[in-house]
């Protein structure tokens, strides 16, 4: 669009992937162009009607209806976007809703258009680069996690590297290795340990502790605005909020208390969320209100928090569950996944030719 000179902005809600692509272009452009390309979905509040060639919008889903650190900024920022541009590109998922305020849909999205006697265009994303090109693997995780039935219950595709840890001190050295090749491969987890404020800039305060396994590490310090490429970040643990719309090669999952496995289902449980963590701010009010409502939607913001840091590695994902009862559940899900092998080693799981050669 630029080439074309297009007047273009990268949109996102999240600011995680706007830094890391801005701080890779400005090796080659001039800061300052390149800061002008990415901004923050609370942009366009006062933006006049039609100013922008095109606003192209990634994680759509993360869009909230109003601005500002308080949220009492505008009206509703797809209404927002839509007006300041001659023609908007949504890429959205909706099951990568991750927080209360994410209020991004595609039915949202037809509404504001048909408000603006704006024409609508839908189309499907039919391939991708994350987790291999394999949609086997996405599907087998929406079953695992029972987001969704899907047709993937014992097949992932035959060149995803998926494994389960038992020990997270193993896992950590797992993904200290395979990161020393490329810089690509990172810790995340869910957000079920309070990120201390004391803490924020000190790599030796340890926020994720976990008990009778001698692990502890810290949450991603905030003196970065580029975690998911600092090289030293490794030895930190990212979360949702640094990690969804990013991918690495490899990515390792601590799964906290918040997901659980009891009498064959996957449970979740919002009240195992760290205090510190704004996803589900708002519950009790809505619990108040309609308790219904509110379980259901603490419930998918969980399994899509989840979904979303399983599926961060383009070529492998490992696990580690703090609940062992989850970790079993994994393992026998792991075991029925049927491989369609031959006696070329690609057509085998990537951890098992790991293993035959002595490898991580």
């Amino acid at each position: 669009m630029t080439k074309r000179g297009l007047v273009s902005q990268y949109v996102t809600k999240n600011a995680a992937p706007r830094n890391i692509y801005a701080a890779k272009l400005k090796q080659d452009f001039r800061k300052g162009h390149i800061d002008n390309l990415f901004k923050g979905s609370g942009s366009y509040i006062d933006a006049p009607r039609d100013e922008f060639d095109c606003l192209i919008v990634d994680e759509a889903h993360r869009l909230n209806e109003k601005s500002g650190m308080f949220s009492h900024l505008g009206e509703n920022q797809t209404k927002e976007i839509m007006a300041a541009s001659k023609l908007a590109i949504y890429f959205i998922d909706e099951r990568q809703r991750v927080t209360l305020k994410d209020a991004g849909s595609i039915d949202e999205i037809k509404r504001f258009a048909e408000l603006e006697g704006a024409n609508v265009t839908t189309m499907k994303l039919e391939s991708q680069f994350r987790c291999n090109g394999s949609d086997g693997y996405l599907a087998w995780v929406d079953d695992v996690l029972q987001i969704r039935e899907t047709a993937n219950t014992h097949h992932m595709g035959a060149t995803y590297d998926f494994r389960v840890y038992s020990d997270p001190n193993e896992l950590r050295e797992v993904i200290t290795k395979l990161n020393e090749k490329n810089n690509k491969a990172r810790l995340v987890a869910g957000y079920c340990w309070n990120w201390a404020k004391e803490g924020k800039a000190d790599p030796y305060h340890y926020d994720i502790v976990l008990e009778d396994t001698g692990f502890a590490m810290s949450w991603n310090l905030d003196n970065t605005a580029t975690w998911a490429i600092d090289p030293e970040s490794v030895n930190e643990i990212g979360c949702i909020h640094t990690s969804q719309g990013l991918e690495f090669d490899y990515v390792g999952v601590i799964i906290g208390d918040d997901l659980v496995y009891r009498d064959g289902q996957v449970i979740t449980d919002p009240s195992k969320r760290a205090k510190t963590d704004n996803s589900l701010r708002g519950l009790k009010k809505m619990q108040k209100e309609d308790l219904e409502k509110a379980a259901k939607l603490a419930d998918e913001i969980i399994r899509n928090t989840y979904r979303t840091l399983m599926t961060r590695g383009q070529k492998g994902c490992f696990i580690y569950c703090t609940d062992k009862e989850l970790e079993k559940y994994f393992r026998e899900r792991l075991e029925k996944v049927k491989y369609e092998y031959e006696e070329n080693e690609f057509f085998r799981p990537l951890s098992e030719v790991a293993e035959d050669k002595g490898e991580y």
